[in-house]
């Protein structure tokens, strides 16, 4: 047995035993929310908030009886704030807590609303990562790295998560996730994505949910779990809104700008959001190649500089409607807009052996980019009883359109002979279109004494157009068309249906199991190929999750589950695209689905400190594969499915208050990594442990001010074909609040000390090559918001359109 494993096993085998680990002491409030027929209230907010500053601590939703528990490492002088839409906001006394200490409100009966309410502030001044059994929350709200930052930045500052140079996101060492808004997926490859989420705001945020082993009611999509952003929404009577400014330099200026506005007229909630930004930075990438011949070594020494410019404009607004207290509609759009410059300069200097002479091509790759996203929602939800009985209903309609074009110029000369170089061009058009159609309806029904029935079925419709127009010339000569030119059609269906089960063993061990359905049918027509690829089929996903209440400070969470990942539309294209005049980009009809088998252990104390074991077999896992070929001296990439890659985890997430003004939150996580297969005639068959430090500091300083500093530092680590160099880097914020709170500056530098360079190799078979890549990380960021509002009630309330349905009815 490998020493990695053994390490694993012991580790595995010491935290199944550990029920009696030392812990220190909270303070807990708990009670039941009543209304005044006595009837219990499920999905309340409950919010503990300090006294003197209004500042949110914690916060909790009452289950379907109605009790909630909170707990708190805190001390000092609270408030207890209990709100639901359709009644009156609740406000206790101030009373004081400190570890150790419990408090019981036994039944608060709260009345139904008839009049306007005083009015109640509730702010979030440090990020909160709040540990659930099933997922982990990282309250955005209020931070200083939330101020003048981007959805995709958050994401990046987030446990557990990476955002390599190529905009693709990991999730605990693993590929494959997941990215949702507000509970309905993105349907985005990586790079529409990331541009995507550039768009988005994070002042617009309110939680991120990393949800590492989905239950049934989720989609079986994403194998290496889901990442849900939550957005803001509150109720006010009246108007309330920002305007904020701002800009990034990191060797180039990036300006950004942007608008929200809320309004709650009677049963009316409406809310839209306008915001611009650009996204502009130098990609350095030095490439070493060496090709094998007969005659000996040819090596190609390569330097780009790839400067891109992006402008996106995203818009958001809803509109909910209050039936009444017990059923809502509403409707939710976007629309999104990213325009891209893109201009790579590249010198490639090749010597050869049994000669002297230095070979030279300097390319010009000039190209640009249009894209347009449109997004709309309808979802009905209702609580049809009492006891919690609900039905939610959603229907999503996205459209997409995008359109490029490059054109790469090449220039060969001998030696010092660049005045008489010879010149070719390869024009580049790729126009893509793609619809998608979803509807879904989800029933709950509570039994009492914590057993839930939940059902649902979902269907999804994905058509896609693909064109790729490739055409080449040599000097002056016409262009004339490339036989790799190719249209593409993709179309998918899937239709879903799930069943989940949540009960208890005993008052200390509860479960939830699930089982999903899903039938696909998926066809790929290359019409300029004649050539159609279908595959059809019906796969079952089961979950399991066991929560163990150890005693009220510590609990253990088992879970197990299957999940699968679906080629992306893209990828199955058998197009080619040529990155430079040495190095292509193909894509592969071939490609079959992936499919993930995960087992985690969560041992979880005081709700905040988190001790994980994990294990993940994928099966035919997609990996990005280099070849080479001696004769041509080029390199091609495509997704190939490898045979299986295994990932052993150990995570531990620690909280540390180092002064009542300082407080930290701490990340340790080891991979062993694994994968083996076949690649042509030569077989893969690595491993390699690794690491993840991450650091997050929150620092009130004197006069208002607030800082945030987070270091991050990622091991060695082996990804497929390639082993990648270790690194690291530091981020910091700092942010002042003036006129009585109505404006913050905020000023966050990214990479402060430069080090956030990839160093990569590839060796293996006959390949022989090694990256190094820099993409403008080190810059500064500088926003002014102003917030203004006109109205008497507030509530802590936060509604979210669909699926996550108590969010929506608290």
């Amino acid at each position: 047995m490998k020493s990695s494993t053994q390490i694993f096993v012991t580790l595995f085998f010491f935290f199944f035993g550990l029920s009696n680990l030392a812990a220190k002491e909270v303070a807990q409030i708990n009670g039941q929310v009543k209304n005044q027929k006595g009837e219990n209230i499920p999905f309340v907010n409950v919010a503990l908030i300090e006294a003197e500053s209004g500042s949110l601590l914690t916060g909790s939703v009452t289950d379907e009886e109605g009790v909630f528990k909170i707990e708190s490492v805190r001390s000092g002088k609270v408030q207890l704030v209990v709100s639901s839409i359709g009644f009156e906001t609740f406000k206790s006394d101030v009373f004081e807590i400190k570890p150790g200490v419990s408090k019981d409100f036994g039944i608060l009966s709260i009345k139904e609303e008839i009049g306007n309410l005083s009015e109640v502030t509730v702010k979030a001044n440090r990020p909160e990562i709040t540990i659930e059994a099933d997922k982990t929350i990282i309250n955005v709200e209020g931070t200083v790295m939330a101020e003048g930052n981007t959805a995709l930045d958050v994401i990046a500052r987030s446990p557990g998560v990476y955002v390599d140079q190529n905009d693709n996101i990991n999730l605990n060492g693993r590929s494959g996730v997941i990215v949702m808004i507000n509970d309905r997926q993105t349907y985005m490859s990586a790079n529409d994505l990331a541009n995507f989420l550039r768009t988005m705001p994070a002042d617009n945020i309110k939680s991120i949910e990393l949800i590492n082993n989905p239950t049934s009611n989720f989609d079986a999509e994403g194998s290496a779990g889901i990442i849900n952003i939550k957005l803001k929404k509150n109720n006010i009577d009246g108007m309330f809104g920002n305007v904020q400014v701002g800009g990034l330099y990191n060797g180039l200026f990036a300006p950004n700008t942007g608008m929200s506005l809320n309004m709650k007229k009677g049963k009316w909630t409406n809310n839209a959001s306008l915001n611009y930004n650009e996204y502009n930075f130098h990609n350095d990438l030095n490439i070493n190649r060496n090709f094998e011949l007969s005659e000996g070594i040819s090596n190609f020494d390569q330097n780009s500089r790839i400067t891109m410019k992006n402008r996106n404009l995203f818009f958001t607004g809803g509109s909910d409607y209050e039936i009444n207290s017990k059923h809502s509609l509403g409707v939710n759009v976007q629309l999104s807009e990213n325009n891209g410059d893109n201009i790579g300069k590249s010198l490639t200097e090749i010597n050869n052996p049994g000669t002297t002479d230095l070979f030279f091509i300097r390319s010009l790759n000039d190209a640009d980019s249009e894209n347009q996203r449109y997004f709309g929602n309808f979802h009905y939800i209702g609580l049809l009883d009492s006891a919690g009985t609900k039905l939610t209903t959603d229907v999503d309609y996205t459209r997409m359109r995008s359109n490029s074009s490059s054109l790469l110029t090449n220039n060969n000369w001998i030696n010092e002979n660049e005045i008489q170089s010879q010149r070719d061009y390869i024009l580049t058009l790729n126009d893509m279109d793609y619809s998608i159609f979803t509807a879904k309806v989800d029933f709950t029904k509570p039994f009492g004494k914590g057993r839930v029935l939940e059902t649902g079925l979902k269907g999804s419709w994905v058509k896609s157009d693909n064109i790729l127009d490739l055409s080449k010339a040599i000097e002056e000569e016409p262009f004339t068309p490339d036989p790799n030119s190719n249209y593409f059609i993709y179309e998918e269906n899937v239709l879903a249906a799930y069943a989940l089960y949540k009960s208890k063993f005993s008052e200390k061990v509860s479960f939830q199991a699930g089982l999903r359905t899903e039938y696909s049918d998926i066809t790929g027509t290359s019409v300029t190929l004649d050539r159609v690829d279908k595959q059809n089929y019906i796969d079952l996903f089961p979950s399991l999750f066991v929560q163990h209440q150890v005693s009220k400070d510590y609990q253990i969470v088992y879970n197990a589950n299957r999940r699968i990942s679906r080629p992306n539309y893209r990828l199955l294209n058998p197009f080619v695209y040529y990155i430079d005049p040495l190095t292509t980009e193909q894509g592969n009809p071939n490609l079959r689905p992936q499919y993930a088998h995960n087992l985690e252990m969560n041992h979880v104390i005081q709700g905040a400190y988190q001790f994980t074991l994990g294990y993940s077999l994928t099966t035919d896992v997609f990996q990005q594969i280099f070849t080479q070929d001696e004769e041509t001296r080029t390199t091609t990439t495509f997704t190939e499915n490898l045979e299986k890659a295994q990932t052993w985890n150990f995570r531990t997430m620690i909280p540390v208050e180092i002064r009542p003004w300082w407080n930290t939150s701490n990340m340790l996580q080891i991979n062993n990594s694994s994968w083996k297969s076949m690649i042509g005639d030569a077989l893969l068959d690595v491993s390699q442990t690794s690491f993840t430090l991450r650091s997050q500091h929150t620092i009130s300083l004197p006069a208002g001010f607030k800082a945030e500093v987070m270091g991050m530092y990622i091991g060695p680590s082996q990804y497929g074909q390639a082993f990648i160099k270790g690194f690291g880097w530091v981020d910091a914020g700092l942010s002042k609040s003036i006129m009585k709170d109505k404006m913050t500056i905020s000023v966050n530098g990214t990479d402060l000390f430069r080090t956030q360079f990839i160093r990569a190799n590839v060796q293996f078979d006959n390949i022989d090559t090694r990256f190094e890549q820099y993409r403008s990380n080190q810059g500064i960021r500088f926003t002014l918001r102003y917030k203004f509002a006109q109205g008497e009630n507030f509530r802590v309330s936060n509604r979210s359109g669909s699926a996550e349905e108590r969010n929506r009815l608290d």
